[in-house]
């Protein structure tokens, strides 16, 4: 039988609110409350920073950043410093690996590879870097990941640049790396870009890539349990 996964496809989330959701899944995966659980979102301006980020790659002032509105965060999940705004699609699994039967590394080769095969729907090529995960178009990056995995649960995920404003990512050194640029699926593609449809071209690939289904759950049921605390159960 074909494996599934509960999808909650969502609109703009703050990032603070779809990391307590995150916290709070986790949990109830781990007890076995809910099922795996996909969520894709869109965020409102942010930078943060991962295990290995620091300032030092930060070319702007958080005076800077704050006259702009845009926090910065310290995260768990791995990487380095990123932007999250508005036209970059996020991806977050809430999943059991060893449930899944996946290794860490293949677990993040899976995850490029939807991206790889999303951007190859409008004829962009994208590959992998074997120094620095996520996808890259020559010496652009155009989907990153950094990812977090508490008592076998993943959480956190990946970032893939649809029509996000290229801008802000000129104010860090991306990933902490020098000297690489970075792009998007509508600029590689030279052709206007629409969310919806990438949103469906990635689902699918999501299903393809893990051999699972995905059932997608009201967003707004989903979003109920975002203030429910990391220890705390929940149902779907």
């Amino acid at each position: 039988m074909v494996k599934t996964w509960v999808c909650a496809d969502l609109p703009m989330v703050g990032y603070q609110e779809a990391w307590d959701l995150q916290l709070g899944l986790v949990s109830a995966r781990k007890a076995g409350s809910v099922p795996d659980v996909f969520l894709l979102v869109e965020h409102p301006p942010v930078f943060t920073l991962g295990r290995r980020g620091g300032h030092e790659n930060l070319a702007v002032s958080e005076d800077f950043l704050r006259k702009r509105g845009i926090p910065l965060m310290h995260v768990e999940r791995g990487g380095n410093i990123t932007f999250h705004g508005p036209g970059q699609l996020v991806g977050y699994p809430i999943i059991d690996l060893h449930a899944a039967g996946l290794g860490v590394t293949e677990y993040v080769g899976r995850l490029e590879e939807v991206m790889i095969r999303t951007a190859s729907h409008w004829g962009v090529c994208a590959g992998r870097n074997s120094l620095n995960r996520g996808i890259w178009v020559g010496n652009s990056k155009l989907g990153s990941i950094g990812i977090a995995i508490r008592r076998g649960i993943t959480f956190h995920g990946f970032a893939f640049n649809v029509n996000v404003s290229l801008e802000p990512f000129g104010w860090i050194n991306p990933c902490g790396l020098q000297g690489i640029g970075v792009t998007s699926l509508e600029r590689e593609s030279s052709r206007e870009l629409f969310m919806s449809e990438v949103r469906e071209k990635l689902k699918h690939e999501m299903e393809a890539v893990f051999g699972i289904r995905l059932i997608p759950v009201v967003s707004a049921d989903l979003m109920g349990t975002a203030r429910i605390t990391p220890d705390a159960e929940m149902k779907i």
